[in-house]
């Protein structure tokens, strides 16, 4: 079957939602995959990645984060009459290309549509989405979401459960397993910090990431460690100045072997978002592989209390209450057995349900029952 993928962005591009169409496309060996996306200048570009059509729509002008190009249609149109797909998979939220989807698919092409997450924040620009958004779900065969909760959570597509299935998201094993020269790394990340328990958090510093629970939290952590935060965002520098404790380092933007060697270094992982704009939580399904159970706040409607489940592989406490989240933290690093459980179960769980393969086997599931 030929399927073609419509994605915001494509590799070398990295993101969570280029990241997934990634291992789709190149991990799926039963089917023949192309992809249409944006290209990251303004120029239309063809090229081929690791063996597969990419039709690059070039970008001359973004609005509330979404791309807009003059050409979309014409390349659109190009790549459905030109390599012919039997099914198009639809990755959402990515409204303008979705408008143009509508008016270009025939009637005999099924589509997918993989629905990476629910439009939370651009509530002023969300009545002119939605009825595309309607449209879109009405005309989809299928729809993907990454996580029985947003299945049963997510409000445009409670009206069509019936052709809603669950495809979890992966982690990409090749980037976390421990490398040479790994082991002697970590020893000199945790000499660095004087041998002091590390909690870890990487991520955007934007606002449903919630960082700033995490740093409110460092102030009532009793144990003696280093709570190390790497990436960078536009609260960086805010959260820079509301930090009061000397627990916190800012580590800036890592590179991908430094998070690899970071994860295995850590004793525990902070993921502290507050929103289901977290949908799922790759970042915390690839901390559970290297073993290192997480703390998290619970969520409605989100994923990531499914990826790591409380009291099994993390610790999980009421949203938004620091108080809670550090004397969570303080629990994992002073109970070492715990600690321990955790982390094996953490990892048994990401290996039997968030690895390329499985995504892989579940999408085609889906597709092969159209």
């Amino acid at each position: 079957m030929k399927i073609l993928h419509i994605s915001k962005y494509c590799h070398p591009y990295v993101g969570g939602v280029e990241n997934i169409c990634k291992y789709l496309v190149e991990g799926d060996q039963e089917n023949e995959s192309a992809v249409v996306c944006f290209n990251s200048t303004s120029h239309d570009v063809e090229d081929c990645v690791n063996g597969h059509k990419v039709y690059r729509v070039g970008s001359q002008l973004s609005v509330a984060r979404q791309s807009l190009s003059w050409n979309y249609r014409k390349i659109l149109k190009k790549a459905i009459k030109e390599y012919k797909p039997d099914l198009i998979v639809f990755h959402w939220a990515n409204p303008f290309p979705a408008w143009v989807l509508l008016d270009l698919i025939p009637k005999d092409i099924k589509l997918v549509v993989y629905w990476h997450m629910d439009i939370i924040k651009q509530k002023m620009i969300y009545k002119f989405i939605k009825p595309v958004e309607t449209k879109l779900v009405k005309r989809a065969d299928a729809i993907v979401v990454t996580s029985p909760n947003y299945k049963d959570c997510s409000l445009p597509l409670q009206h069509c459960r019936d052709k809603v299935f669950v495809v979890p998201n992966a982690i990409d094993d090749k980037t976390m397993n421990l490398r040479e020269g790994d082991n002697e790394k970590i020893e000199i990340i945790k000499q660095k910090y004087n041998n002091k328990p590390i909690v870890f958090f990487v991520g955007r510093h934007i606002q449903y990431k919630g960082l700033p629970h995490l740093i409110k939290a460092a102030e009532f952590i009793k144990s003696d460690c280093i709570i190390a935060i790497a990436g960078s965002g536009p609260l960086t520098a805010k959260l820079k100045k509301q930090c009061k404790s000397d627990k916190v380092k800012f580590l800036g933007k890592i590179s991908n072997d430094e998070l690899r060697q970071m994860h295995y270094a850590a004793s525990v992982f902070a993921f502290p978002s507050i929103t289901k704009n977290e949908a799922f939580g790759v970042a915390l399904a690839e901390a559970m592989y290297a073993e290192t159970p997480a703390v998290t706040f619970t969520i409605n409607g989100s994923g990531v209390n499914w990826v790591s489940l409380n009291g099994e592989t993390c610790l999980e406490v009421p949203n938004g209450d620091d108080k809670a989240y550090a004397n969570a933290i303080d629990t994992l690093l002073e109970n070492e057995t715990l600690r321990t459980t955790l982390a094996k179960n953490g990892r048994k769980r990401v290996l039997d349900n968030f690895m390329i393969h499985n995504m892989i086997e579940k999408m085609n599931d889906v597709i092969n029952r159209l």
